[in-house]
């Protein structure tokens, strides 16, 4: 696929498949990242994803698309649309439950 801001080709990517890069690149699971969110009130209402992503981005240097997948099980748990489950479309996943504990244990993998 080429992306039209880009002009680059990229791969297919999973909402599952930004959580294990997450992880290969800050060496720390999606769960432990929740966790260390939510002790730092990420996880509060009100707080905004801009927040959460500046923050991911100062502590790990994580980007926008990274930092949204996250954004996403910190403010709204691991359930993903049935929508994307299943189908052939970009952002398509083997489960509408996002595996937390790490790319190594998936039991979907």
């Amino acid at each position: 696929m080429v992306t039209e801001a880009t002009g680059c080709q990229t791969a297919a990517m999973s909402f599952q498949a930004y959580l294990d890069a997450v992880e290969k690149k800050t060496g720390l699971t999606p769960r432990q990242l929740v966790e260390i969110a939510h002790e730092r009130g990420f996880d509060r209402p009100g707080v905004k994803a801009g927040e959460i992503l500046a923050w991911l981005k100062d502590e790990y240097d994580l980007g926008r698309g990274h930092g949204m997948a996250l954004v996403h099980v910190i403010t709204k748990g691991p359930g993903i649309d049935s929508k994307h489950v299943g189908t052939t479309g970009v952002h398509r996943d083997a489960s509408d439950t996002l595996w937390l504990d790490g790319a190594a244990t998936n039991p979907h993998a």
